[in-house]
């Protein structure tokens, strides 16, 4: 099989985990690229906040590029980050998760609009972590959602807490308050419990992507660490877990990497399908 284009995960898949990138995975996606291949962040952040990785990797403000971001939410070609394709969720909606899901004072709330987020209670964990990754946030300074209302679309609703037994509380009561019909909920770099709309996550926008370039789903890889890459994982031909992440997408994926994400995981995929064209 010929890949065409390879879906990645960023935070703790792509990057190492003080949020820096290895140069081998630097290399290798440059190179890939060189030969038409197509490497695409599938992330659930901003796109606005990954262009400086963008610059590194040489695909920054670059017709023909792409970034998936927000768990699907959003598609954009990185020329002008011209958006393609938005699948947000109503404001009541939204309001009765951010409600819902805060289950004690200390856990923090990111609302990412198609272009802003904006961020309550935010704990000294998180600011450190979305510092160090280069992410801009608006501080709220009350539960009232009110000031949403003009937003073109609210694209996820996630909460942040370190502890796992807080975060599956979280789940819990959101989708109690909801109905688990309602919503995609998934959790990510050990600390946050991310919601989506129903029906919008990695997986899906991969295939969206793919259908738009005439790329076929057995050309995809994919690539991820945690449960909300387990969409992408499962919907690409090739599912790749990296050694670090966790057992269920490890179990999903049809292939498991040697490296960790903090050793150039992403370029060990390049280099055995794509650079050196090994078959699955």
């Amino acid at each position: 099989m010929t890949y065409k284009m390879l879906v990645s995960d960023l935070d703790e898949t792509l990057l190492n985990n003080d949020g820096t990138i290895n140069p081998l995975n630097v290399e290798a996606i440059k190179a890939a690229v060189a030969q038409g291949f197509k490497f695409v962040p599938n992330t659930g952040r901003s796109f606005l906040s990954v262009q400086d990785l963008l610059k590194t990797l040489g695909l920054a403000d670059q017709a023909d590029q792409y970034v998936i971001s927000y768990n699907g939410g959003v598609i954009v070609e990185n020329q002008g980050n011209r958006i393609l394709d938005v699948s947000g969720m109503s404001l009541p909606l939204a309001e009765q998760i951010f409600q819902a899901g805060l289950v004690n004072d200390a856990v923090d709330v990111h609302i990412y609009t198609v272009d802003r987020l904006f961020v309550y209670n935010p704990s000294a964990a998180d600011e450190e972590y979305m510092a160090a990754r280069g992410v801009n946030y608006e501080v709220m300074a009350d539960r009232n959602l009110s000031f949403l209302k003009d937003e073109a679309a609210i694209t996820k609703v996630i909460f942040e807490h370190l502890d796992a037994k807080v975060q599956a509380q979280i789940k819990a009561a959101v989708l109690k308050a909801v109905g688990a019909n309602q919503v995609e909920a998934t959790f990510s770099s050990s600390r946050y419990v991310e919601f989506n709309p129903a029906g919008v996550d990695k997986g899906r926008a991969t295939l969206t992507l793919g259908a738009k370039l005439g790329i076929k789903p057995e050309e995809i890889m994919a690539i991820g660490d945690n449960s909300n890459d387990l969409s992408m994982i499962k919907a690409a031909g090739l599912g790749i877990s990296v050694a670090n992440g966790i057992p269920a997408v490890k179990e999903a994926a049809q292939v498991v990497t040697a490296r960790t994400n903090n050793q150039g995981a992403v370029a060990e995929v390049l280099e055995r399908y794509v650079l050196k064209g090994e078959e699955a």
